[in-house]
């Protein structure tokens, strides 16, 4: 569903991204794991379009959308939860999930969004602005999956939230794949989310991807090594 090929990303001189291939089936989660500047959050920006890529190939179903624009990227089954949330804090929940409806020919937002996340249904009146961290985080999941993507990106989505919300956006994302079949390639810094929810497990380091395991292979002490300061 997803195949990445041989990805060069750059800031400016600076390679950040050196050579990655990987692959994710449909009905799927794997992991990308790393510490800080590592460049996760830059392949996932690669990868949704944000920063351009020097070389490699990105598809998405077959279709190669490599050289094409974040909104069309969308279109054509990318869904991506940004680090940080990046909710509309001045908009009501409601609102922050209709602006993922902007190009859909129903502006409704689905009832699964909520059957998944009931908090949003009980706040959908409320400011972004003001639900907590964990709350937020769960939006900004809703607001990907309203655009029905068949590959979902979610950059560090336990980042600042308390232990109870991890296992709660935990057990959404394994319902949200039993229901909709979708791919999901999460980068993370926490090994048990990780554990909870990844088929496959990746490590990123300096811009390469350096150890690959799937779930029931996984040696929790490496992967800590890798992730330890």
């Amino acid at each position: 569903m997803l195949q990445v090929d041989d990805l060069f990303v750059s800031y400016g001189q600076s390679q950040a991204i050196h050579g990655i291939s990987f692959s994710a089936k449909e009905n799927e989660t794997v992991a990308v794991m790393g510490r800080n500047g590592m460049g996760k959050t830059t392949l996932f920006k690669s990868l949704i379009g944000i920063l351009p890529v020097k070389k490699g190939k990105v598809t998405v179903d077959g279709t190669d959308l490599t050289q094409e624009e974040s909104f069309r990227r969308v279109a054509k089954g990318i869904g991506y939860v940004p680090q940080g949330r990046m909710i509309f804090p001045t908009l009501t929940v409601e609102e922050n999930l209709e602006t993922g409806l902007e190009n859909a020919k129903d502006r409704t937002v689905p009832e699964d969004i909520y059957a998944l996340f009931p908090v949003l249904w009980d706040m959908r009146r409320r400011k972004g602005g003001n639900l907590s961290g964990g709350q937020q985080q769960q939006l900004a999941i809703g607001r990907a999956l309203v655009t029905n993507p068949k590959v979902l990106l979610l950059d560090e989505p336990t980042e600042g939230i308390q232990p109870s919300i991890i296992k709660d956006i935990a057990k959404a994302l394994n319902e949200i794949r039993k229901l909709r079949k979708i791919t999901i390639v999460v980068s993370e810094q926490v090994l048990s989310f990780a554990l909870d929810v990844a088929d496959r497990l990746f490590v990123i380091e300096g811009g390469r991807l350096v150890h690959e395991a799937p779930r029931d292979a996984i040696d929790a002490e490496r992967i800590k090594q890798y992730l330890s300061v």
